[in-house]
């Protein structure tokens, strides 16, 4: 999601394009409404479900693209369109016509853009995020910033150690260094799903106490998760007893993490593990 629209910032910076919309779904239908691809003359970005439509829709955003910069085809009749808001809209049954089993039938509207558009174009096709904070950046974190740039979340991603990050950050994720880590929970944006794999064991106890502290006090983040094994949160568990949180509270910790029946150990697999678990739970 990110990712895609960081690829048409680059793009749209000194090409036009036409941008693709799905704007309405009859039945079943590839994406859903307000999906989106943006079509160059030399590539496309972000996808409508694949198959025969998206063939279908490239071919006829790419005509309208030579319309465009040819005058004399400019009056060149398409396939039963009809205009709304001066954008054109097509209907494409999804049936034997398509090749499609879907059933449905999706009206894709198409919108001339240039670099005009750009930043009005971020704002409309950013998608809803929830808010996510990392602490950690080890092989499994820099493993899920890539697939989060992808994701609709807004990460914040902590670590205490300089010359951890990458120079070059997805647009959704912001790095901060914090010393001591923990310190960065009680100003985290109300909501936020956590997520904890710092390079120390005492770092780890040290964010889920206070992650702890602010749901006692505001009840405010609806996912914290440990990575770690069974007996690594035995071992927190009987630690953070002590320093009196309740079996109750404890229960709020999710650890280990990652959806279950993904066998593997490796950074990208992990990684794959927790970003399916946050898709689960994100509202």
């Amino acid at each position: 999601m990110f990712a895609a629209l960081q690829a048409l910032r680059q793009h749209l910076t000194h090409a036009q394009g036409v941008l693709v919309t799905v704007q309405q779904v009859q039945g079943s239908g590839p994406r859903e409404e307000g999906a989106w691809m943006a079509v160059f003359a030399d590539t496309t970005i972000n996808t409508l479900g694949g198959g025969h439509l998206e063939y279908q829709a490239i071919a006829e955003a790419r005509a309208l693209l030579s319309r465009q910069a040819s005058p004399a085809l400019a009056d060149a009749p398409s396939a039963a369109p009809h205009h709304a808001d001066e954008a054109l809209v097509l209907r494409y049954p999804l049936g034997p016509a398509l090749g499609q089993c879907c059933g449905g039938v999706v009206h894709l509207r198409y919108d001339p853009i240039g670099p005009a558009d750009l930043q009005d174009l971020l704002q409309r096709l950013r998608p809803q995020v929830q808010p996510l904070a990392l602490f950690g950046g080890g092989h499994v974190g820099h493993a899920l910033i890539e697939l989060l740039a992808r994701l609709p979340f807004d990460v914040a991603w902590f670590d205490s150690r300089e010359g951890i990050f990458p120079q070059v950050l997805p647009m959704n994720v912001q790095a901060e260094h914090s010393h001591p880590v923990h310190a960065a929970v009680q100003h985290l944006p109300a909501g936020s799903a956590v997520l904890i794999m710092s390079f120390s064991h005492a770092e780890d106890l040290d964010i889920v106490a206070a992650c702890l502290k602010r749901i006692r006090l505001q009840d405010d983040l609806p996912f914290v998760g440990l990575i770690g094994s069974k007996t690594k949160w035995a071992t927190f568990r009987h630690r953070l007893e002590a320093r009196g949180f309740t079996a109750a509270e404890l229960d709020r910790i999710t650890c280990p993490i990652g959806v279950a029946g993904i066998p593997g150990k490796a950074p990208e697999v992990v990684a794959i593990a927790v970003a399916a678990q946050l898709l689960q739970i994100s509202p």
